[in-house]
C-alpha cells in the first residue's frame, strides 16, 4: 500500500517543490499540466539536453509515499523549503499493490497503421490475421508504434516499399521501421542506432518477427547508399545530420524524415535543401513527415 498525493503548484514553485518532497522522503515525484482536458492544457515539447522554456502556468504535483510516512509533516517542510507560507491545497489518495505487468500490457493495445499493417503486443491476439503483423513489446528502446512519429513512417514505409529494395533505418530504435520494411518485402535492410541497447533490442525484435536485418551502432562506419531512407529522431540531429543521411541516399532515392514538429518543418527542409528538396508528406498531431527524392 502507498499513498498518493496530488498538490497544485505554479510554474515557478513546482519543480523546485518536486525536489523538496524527493528530499523529504518521496518515492516518486512527478508534474503534470493542471489543465490538461480542457482548453487551457498547454502541450509541451523539448529535445533531449533542452528543458521547455517554463512548466505549466498551473500545475499538478504527484508525489507517491510509502504508507506509513508521516506525511502532514513532509509536506510541511517541503512547503517552507520552497518559501511557501502554506501547503497548497492537496488530495490524498491509497495506491493498493497491483499486478504491475498486467496493468502495463493492458496500455498497449494493437496498433492499425493501414488495414494492411498492425502493430501487435505478444500479449494479444491480431485483431486481422491476414494483415502484416508486427510482434512488437515495449522495451528500452523508442519505438512501440503508438507515437505519431512512427506511425508517419511506418504509413510511409506500407506505401512506398516494393520487392527487394534497399532500406537504411537511421536511428533505428527498437527497429519497428526496419522489420516493417522487411516483413513489407525489402531486400537488404539496416538499422542504425547511437545507443548499444537499441540495437540490441532491434535484434531481439527481428528475431521475434523472424526477420533478417543488418544492425549496427552509428560509430561503425557505413558507406553505401540505399533507395530507401527512413530517420525518425528529432529536428536538431536530423539537421546536423543532413549531409551524411543524404549521402545514404542512392541516386533516384527516396528520403522521409520525422520526428520534427509542424513548426520546425521550415528549419528542417532549409538544412536538406542542399541536397534533397524536401517537402510536407503529412502532418499527425502536431508533428510532419517530411519527404523527398534525391535527383
Amino acid at each position: 500500500m502507498w499513498i498518493s498525493v496530488t498538490l497544485l503548484a505554479d510554474a515557478d514553485r513546482a519543480e523546485r517543490l518536486s525536489d523538496a518532497l524527493m528530499d523529504e522522503g518521496a518515492l516518486s515525484v512527478s508534474i503534470e499540466d493542471a489543465d490538461a482536458g480542457t482548453e487551457a492544457e498547454k502541450p509541451q515539447f523539448g529535445e533531449p539536453g533542452m528543458a521547455p522554456a517554463s512548466l505549466w502556468d498551473h500545475s499538478r504535483v504527484l508525489a507517491l509515499f510509502d504508507k506509513d510516512a508521516d506525511i502532514t509533516a513532509a509536506l510541511a517542510r517541503a512547503s517552507g523549503a520552497v518559501g511557501l507560507a502554506q501547503v497548497p491545497p492537496f488530495t490524498l489518495e491509497e495506491i493498493a499493490e497491483q499486478n504491475w505487468v498486467q496493468l502495463t500490457q493492458s496500455q498497449f493495445d494493437p496498433i492499425r497503421i493501414t488495414d494492411r499493417l498492425w502493430i501487435v503486443p505478444s500479449w494479444h491476439d491480431a485483431p486481422n490475421p491476414d494483415a502484416i503483423n508486427i510482434a512488437l513489446d515495449p522495451g528500452m528502446a523508442f519505438g512501440t508504434g503508438s507515437h505519431p512519429t512512427t506511425q508517419l513512417c511506418l504509413e510511409w514505409l506500407e506505401a512506398i516499399v516494393t520487392p527487394g529494395v534497399s532500406v537504411l533505418d537511421y536511428g533505428c530504435g527498437s527497429g519497428i521501421l526496419a522489420i516493417a520494411a522487411a516483413r513489407l518485402g525489402a531486400g537488404r535492410v539496416v538499422g542504425v542506432d547511437i545507443d548499444e541497447k537499441a540495437v540490441d533490442a532491434a535484434r531481439d525484435n527481428a528475431e521475434r518477427n523472424a526477420v533478417t536485418l543488418e544492425l549496427q551502432t552509428s560509430a561503425a562506419p557505413l558507406s553505401e547508399r540505399f533507395e530507401l531512407v527512413v530517420a525518425n529522431i528529432l529536428t536538431n540531429p536530423l539537421c546536423v545530420l543532413a549531409p551524411a543521411l543524404c549521402a545514404h541516399v542512392a541516386p533516384g532515392g527516396r528520403l522521409a524524415l520525422s520526428g520534427v514538429l509542424e513548426a520546425q518543418t521550415q528549419q528542417v527542409i532549409d538544412a536538406y535543401a542542399p541536397w534533397i528538396a524536401l517537402e510536407v508528406g503529412k502532418i499527425h498531431d502536431g508533428w510532419a513527415r517530411l519527404e523527398g527524392v534525391k535527383r
